[in-house]
């Protein structure tokens, strides 16, 4: 087992319970397992989402969905959670569908497979980074950086991506899989924030919005829903982190930006809204209309729009002109920013992988390298942002732990 994170990690927990007889080495190059995973969700691990219906949760991966429906049918979120339940983690649903351990510790769903470890045959090998991986006629052979090599029956490489790379995620197991006979993808980084051409984001650094919804025209109509943040460099949150995922192989830079537009009020039309607008200012002609605007959006975001449209910070409802609220209800529904760089080291997962056509998604062997097994980010599959990547890593080590227990 080639990588300790979550994939790697329920891949051997679940040999281990499935049948311990299995002898295994779990081969990390950290000094600890899971660390990507602690660190998910703010540090609370983000375990898995609230959704059931597995259709739904499949339309959750812009690249991979339909690979993974065999392992998500075998091993979907509610046998995630109960799965946990069961190793004394209970896990909570909060309001947004995300599932977090009761205690918001991520250190808990990690401590779930060290106690597993302890008692059966798995041997933890840290601080073992992994070279070269050579096939054999009695199996493979791994050799390190400085450790003796390892003779193994079986491999399953586990390594991840390259995003988080202070984590240990640097893309080893790319480059090892290529060794193997496989194929890498495209790669880019996912689930990112955005930089922005225009300065005034940072005016509003730390003012979030519940619900927007931000799209794009080029290169075709992409749209995404959820909370957005400003930042000082631009915006993030989590329809942000959607929409990028769906622009992962997107060229944008600072001088070829990419034009998107922040619906403020997506459960509202364009009609409802002005309607609502318009009856507001005519009921309280002598109040400030940054304050009427307020009703809407957060006093700062108010006074953002009347810069913008060269409505003086002071102005009555009284003295609005049809004209000037037309524009105010287009930039309420079209905010338009410039988008010119990804945050690098912010994104959370890769886009690309190990080509999806040369493994078996009923048991994760890979099908040009017999007794090679492929689970996680490794592989081209990755989803947006609310549970759905550790989902994938536990979903695909469960069932190529379940095909090699069989074995």
């Amino acid at each position: 087992m080639v990588g300790g994170g979550a994939a790697g990690m329920m891949c051997a927990a679940a040999i281990n319970e499935l049948n311990p007889k299995i002898e295994i080495f779990l081969l990390e190059k950290n000094d600890s397992l899971g660390k990507k995973v602690i660190i998910s969700g703010g540090g609370r691990c983000n375990v898995t989402t609230g959704f059931t219906d597995i259709k739904v949760v499949l339309s959750k991966y812009p690249r991979g969905g339909k690979f993974l429906n065999s392992a998500m049918h075998r091993f979907p979120p509610a046998a995630v959670k109960a799965w946990f339940a069961n190793h004394n983690v209970p896990l909570k649903c909060e309001a947004d569908g995300r599932l977090f351990p009761l205690s918001n510790k991520g250190e808990e769903v990690v401590k779930v497979f060290e106690n597993i470890f302890a008692l059966h045959k798995t041997t933890l090998l840290f601080k073992h980074t992994v070279k070269h991986i050579a096939k054999t006629a009695q199996g493979f052979r791994v050799d390190f950086a400085t450790q003796p090599s390892l003779a193994v029956d079986r491999v399953v490489l586990a390594l991840g991506g390259q995003a988080r790379r202070y984590t240990g995620s640097t893309g080893d197991g790319y480059s090892l899989a290529e060794q193997l006979g496989h194929h890498i993808t495209p790669l880019a980084p996912s689930l990112n924030a955005f930089t922005t051409q225009e300065q005034w984001p940072a005016r509003l650094t730390g003012v979030s919005l519940i619900k927007v919804k931000i799209q794009t025209d080029t290169p075709k109509y992409q749209a995404a829903l959820g909370p957005l943040v400003f930042t000082h460099w631009g915006i993030s949150g989590p329809a942000v982190f959607a929409l990028s995922s769906l622009m992962a192989f997107v060229d944008y830079s600072a001088t070829k930006p990419l034009a998107v537009y922040i619906d403020l009020l997506p459960d509202l039309t364009v009609a409802t809204m002005a309607a609502e607008l318009k009856s507001l200012v005519s009921v309280n002609p002598k109040k400030s209309f940054k304050n009427t605007l307020h009703n809407f959006v957060p006093l700062s975001v108010a006074e953002l729009i009347c810069r913008q449209l060269s409505i003086p910070p002071e102005q009555k409802n009284a003295a609005m002109s049809k004209y000037d609220l037309h524009q105010v209800e287009q930039r309420l529904k079209h905010l338009p920013l410039n988008v010119i760089g990804r945050r690098a080291g912010d994104e959370f997962v890769t886009a690309g992988g190990v080509e999806l056509t040369e493994v078996d998604p009923r048991t994760m062997q890979s099908k040009v390298c017999a007794g090679l097994y492929l689970v996680g980010e490794i592989l081209n599959i990755d989803g947006f942002t609310g549970g759905f990547n550790l989902q994938s890593a536990w979903a695909t080590g469960q069932t190529a732990g379940a095909s090699l227990a069989a074995e």
